[in-house]
């Protein structure tokens, strides 16, 4: 049986040898992390959450409301088949004429958006006068149900800085989404089904539009694939990260502790391994005494 001493020297050696490799890995995380900030000063572009970064199989199913309303009860009673909680994001104009949906929607469990006032584009309007159409969209649901929304969903998806930033400056979210059902395509049950099912995914946001013809039946299929997959159905606010995240370029939401996660195990490691090179030394001055 071959053993192997470790001299002082030879330890010394190797701390200098991992210490080297570690200076290296975080030179390089360094450089890429300076790169990536530099990138993101250049763009100074922000970004909506479209999805979250999430081990748990949970997604939210919203809806934007801005034409009628004749499926209400039948989506509130779909979404209550699978128990499911949805957030709808309403306009306005579409909340003051159908009041009684939105409180429905409320009443039921949901969750209420801001999906602006008239369905105005915002990259065609300035900051200030994004505010005021927001602003007008809340008192139209606060006085509807009493509660003003948190999140907020651009009218098409069409979003720029000045939209997230008055969104920020009301203390709201700007979601987007990253399924898209097309369903205001008048794509058939079965087109809507497979859109959804193959790109529904852990920490999805999938969008859907209420009075459309064939929303009803592909929810229902769709919730019914997804509960079989172990899929359950939360609200925006329940899915997303509050506090201390960060969103990358792709629009994910991630928590800056489960992104530090991997550096933390690699500290700990090195801070354990350094330990047992000082304990293995002073054995080894012990020794030479």
């Amino acid at each position: 049986m071959k053993c192997i001493i470790l001299t002082k020297r030879g330890l010394t050696a190797i701390t200098a040898v991992t210490l080297s490799a570690l200076l290296i890995v975080f030179g390089i995380c360094g450089r890429k992390s300076a790169l990536s900030s530099a990138a993101a000063e250049e763009s100074k572009r922000l970004l909506p959450i479209y999805c979250v970064e999430t081990g748990e199989k949970k997604v939210a199913v919203t809806f934007d409301a801005a034409w009628g309303a004749d499926d209400t009860e039948r989506l509130i009673e779909i979404l209550k088949n699978h128990n499911a909680k949805a957030t709808f994001f309403v306009v306005g104009e579409w909340a003051e004429k159908y009041p009684d949906s939105v409180k429905a929607f409320y009443a039921s469990g949901h969750e209420i958006g801001n999906h602006s006032a008239s369905h105005n584009m915002y990259s065609s309007l300035t900051e200030s006068e994004i505010i005021k159409d927001i602003t007008l969209c809340n008192e139209a649901v606060k006085k509807a149900i009493g509660i003003t929304p948190v999140l907020l969903r651009a009218p098409s998806g069409d979003y720029t800085n000045d939209t997230i930033t008055a969104a920020t400056k009301l203390n709201m979210k700007t979601i987007q989404w990253s399924v898209d059902s097309l369903d205001w395509k008048g794509l058939d049950t079965d087109e809507i089904v497979k859109r959804v099912t193959d790109k529904t995914e852990c920490g999805s946001i999938i969008l859907f539009h209420n009075d459309i013809k064939n929303t009803p039946d592909a929810l229902d299929r769709i919730l019914t694939d997804l509960e079989k997959k172990g899929y359950s159905f939360v609200t925006v606010s329940e899915l997303i990260y509050d506090g201390d995240y960060k969103i990358d370029s792709a629009g994910k939401q991630i928590k800056n502790a489960a992104a530090n996660c991997m550096l933390r195990r690699i500290l700990i490691f090195f801070r354990n391994f350094i330990r047992k090179i000082r304990f293995y030394l002073s054995l080894s001055r012990i020794k030479n005494l």
